[in-house]
């Protein structure tokens, strides 16, 4: 779903291999029956993009806890447990590590029943813990923050602790490309801010168009990452005050040459800017998990919320200029990066068990 999830794999995959450790990945909706996965993912890119309060209600019945019984994933990602126990017979790992909440699902109904007889340590990508992550046959629970490790703590009397975010070093590194960038944005608008315009790896929001013309009015240059959205690359590419790119592999360049990014989703792109040590703003966000994470990363001091655009303009405005109020939110951003997800699985293989610190953190 996106690529924020591949992201986050790939990272600890590349830091356990550096530490030694043999890393194999599979694809959670590979695991499903033939035809099943690439539904689920077209059908979720299709509602986000065109549909945003179906997603709403989905998100509602789905994801949010509530009284009575509730619908979940867990007999979805059942369908998966052959394929998965398959892989675990062939790699023989020594801990299996879920970065989707489907997947923990599916680990967690596996070691609750006794198939599954390796440790699961699930790594939550989200900063509002909703309950499609939470099972309690998962051994240990890695987090954002701490107040998502308390949320699993009562949810599932199972281990959590909070690891910080899972973000490629060439984020919070001096990005070589930047200066390139830099030159480039002010060349084409001499002397107005570049502000990232982030969308996402499917270039979806609300109203972007509408966004990127009032940060442009506003005396910013909007740069709209439009991820693999040919079509809005397109459509923003037809204003001359708007910087459209596609798929850009130098992403970490492109945040170091801007001043703040405008956010819709508090997904890895948001975390990378933190990372970058650039002010982060969240408008006009995603229904359900989107909301509710850009909620929770305001509520939490690593960014801001604007409520509607006035408010943005006036965020952007104290966040893009030089002073204690930008220094102070950098700040707070780059200190959710205190430890080391990769760190804290590698324990786990190596023991071959949840450790008795994360025992003692439940």
């Amino acid at each position: 779903m996106g690529s924020g999830h591949d992201a986050v794999a790939g990272e600890l995959a590349r830091r356990l291999e550096a530490r030694g450790h043999r890393v194999d990945r599979t694809d959670v909706l590979a695991l499903l029956p033939a035809g099943i996965g690439p539904l689920l993912r077209s059908g979720y890119r299709a509602v986000i993009r065109r549909l945003p309060v179906l997603y709403t209600g989905i998100y509602a019945a789905f994801f949010r806890p509530g009284p009575g019984p509730r619908p979940g994933s867990a007999p979805l990602a059942a369908l998966a447990e052959h394929r998965l126990l398959a892989l675990v017979e062939r790699w023989r790992p020594d801990v299996v590590v879920p970065v989707f909440h489907l997947a923990a699902q599916l680990t967690g109904g596996l070691r609750a029943d006794g198939a599954l007889t390796v440790p699961s340590a699930v790594v939550v990508t989200d900063f509002a813990v909703h309950r499609q992550w939470l099972h309690p046959g998962n051994d240990l629970y890695l987090c954002l923050t701490a107040e998502g490790a308390d949320t699993v703590r009562r949810a599932v009397q199972r281990p959590a602790v909070a690891t910080g975010p899972v973000v490629a070093g060439r984020f919070s590194a001096p990005a070589p490309g930047a200066d390139g960038w830099r030159a480039r944005f002010a060349a084409h608008a001499p002397g107005k801010p570049p502000v990232a315009l982030a969308a996402g790896a499917w270039g979806a929001g609300t109203r972007l168009a509408a966004t990127a013309r009032l940060l442009a009015s506003a005396g910013y240059l909007p740069v709209a990452l439009c991820g693999r959205n040919e079509r809005l690359r397109r459509e923003l590419s037809r204003w001359p005050e708007v910087w459209a790119v596609g798929w850009e592999p130098d992403l970490a360049g492109v945040l170091a040459a801007s001043w703040a990014v405008v956010d819709n989703a508090a997904g890895q792109t948001a975390l990378e800017a933190l990372a970058a040590g650039v002010p982060v703003v969240g408008y006009r966000p995603i229904p359900g998990h989107g909301r509710e994470g850009v909620r929770h990363m305001a509520a939490l001091g690593v960014s801001e919320h604007a409520r509607d655009a006035w408010d943005l303009v006036r965020v952007l405005d104290t966040l893009t200029a030089p002073g204690d109020a930008r220094e102070r939110r950098i700040a707070a951003g780059r200190r959710l990066f205190t430890g080391d997800a990769a760190a804290a699985l590698a324990e786990v293989a190596e023991a071959g068990r949840v450790s008795e610190t994360a025992r003692g953190a439940g």
